[in-house]
């Protein structure tokens, strides 16, 4: 057999599963209107509280969706772009029923964006904000559906305004994203390469990249901005700077990337929260977020880790945030493995809370998927 025939009968192969595809997802699509046909009956039924909203938006189900797909791949996709192309699937049928709204702290071209496309899909309609205060604001409003906010990255650690803004807000966690963090040295066409005398980027993206900095561009001014999208934007028009960014804002502002992948540890990463009204029920393999606040009592920590210990809870953090109420008094934000419907985790929260001054559960929710 030719290569030319050969590649006939591959293309036609391919043209008979591209067709099979597309009506499965139309199929997968008119169930979604079926399944929001049905809730909404069940909201207008006699007896329903019509003061609650409809919930299209499962967090819970849409992981349990992700992991199977995962679990059935077969290769030769892993199992990271598998579960985008269902993420991006599940996303437009969820279009069908109410397009999400998500703020996230802004501007466009930011991580945070990327992190909630990542999550909720390219199908969400998404509204930069400028401060994570704000993001909580919108969501506490109904103005829209949850909000994205970054928390921690492994190279500088937590983001203190993120924890600090639970202290005074409801809002619960309904999920996590854990992205990976590629930093890009980018000039606009008007950049004279050598002539570069300064670098924007947001402070953490700076010192992301300290390293690199110091060994290709030592003499050069670095100046911190509220964003690294915000960094690429002043580049655009300027002809001896250069911006640290990320892919989005290199193709939002049209950029040329000069350098790729500058961070300083390969495996950087930020992991943002889903901030949110609702209680999401239990996927199969979830974490609990708590804020606990500590009598200032000799053994305080001891009392607060040991019910923790004695139920075999697995802890994956626990950081420390000074207290609006008193001097020296400090709240502890706790995650651990585990849902609050699960009988041990609930033995522990019982504990935990008799020996607390304050214990508040800042959400359950479904284990970021990749």
């Amino acid at each position: 057999m030719s290569d030319e025939h050969k590649l006939k009968e591959l293309r036609e192969r391919i043209d008979a599963i591209d067709s099979d595809i597309g009506k499965l997802i139309s199929e997968r699509a008119r169930c979604a209107l079926e399944v929001a046909a049905v809730k909404k009956a069940a909201t207008e039924s006699p007896g329903a509280d019509t003061t609650a909203p409809t919930l299209y938006y499962r967090p819970e189900r849409e992981a349990q969706v992700l992991r199977r797909a995962m679990e059935r791949n077969s290769g030769p996709l892993d199992d990271e772009e598998m579960a985008r192309l269902f993420r991006e699937i599940m996303s437009a049928c969820l279009a069908l029923e109410e397009p999400i709204k998500v703020a996230f702290l802004g501007p466009e071209g930011t991580f945070t964006q990327q992190a909630a496309l990542k999550h909720f899909g390219n199908s969400a309609v998404t509204r930069p904000l400028g401060a994570i205060d704000e993001v909580f604001r919108e969501v506490e409003a109904g103005a829209v559906n949850f909000g994205v906010v970054p928390v921690e990255n492994s190279t500088e650690g937590v983001i203190n305004h993120t924890l600090d803004t639970f202290m005074n807000s409801n809002l619960r966690i309904c999920g996590e994203v854990e992205l990976r963090i590629h930093h890009h040295l980018m000039i606009s066409d008007v950049t004279r390469q050598d002539s570069i005398t300064r670098v924007y980027s947001h402070a953490q993206s700076l010192a992301q990249c300290r390293k690199w900095l110091d060994s290709h561009f030592p003499h050069v001014e670095r100046i911190a901005v509220a964003s690294n999208a915000e960094a690429a934007r002043r580049v655009k028009g300027e002809w001896n700077s250069a911006a640290i960014a990320g892919d989005m804002a290199a193709d939002l502002y049209g950029l040329k990337i000069l350098a790729e992948k500058i961070e300083d540890q390969p495996d950087n990463s930020t992991r943002f929260l889903i901030i949110g009204t609702q209680e999401v029920p239990a996927s199969g393999d979830d974490k609990t977020s708590l804020m606990v606040s500590m009598r200032n009592n000799p053994g305080a920590l001891h009392d607060l880790l040991e019910p923790f210990h004695r139920y075999r809870i697995d802890l994956t953090r626990v950081e420390t945030r000074p207290s609006s109420s008193g001097t020296w008094n400090y709240v502890f934000f706790i995650d651990f493995a585990g849902h609050v419907d699960d009988e041990r985790v609930a033995n522990t929260l019982h504990d935990v809370g008799n020996r607390a001054a304050d214990l508040k559960v800042l959400g359950s929710y479904p284990r970021g998927v990749l």
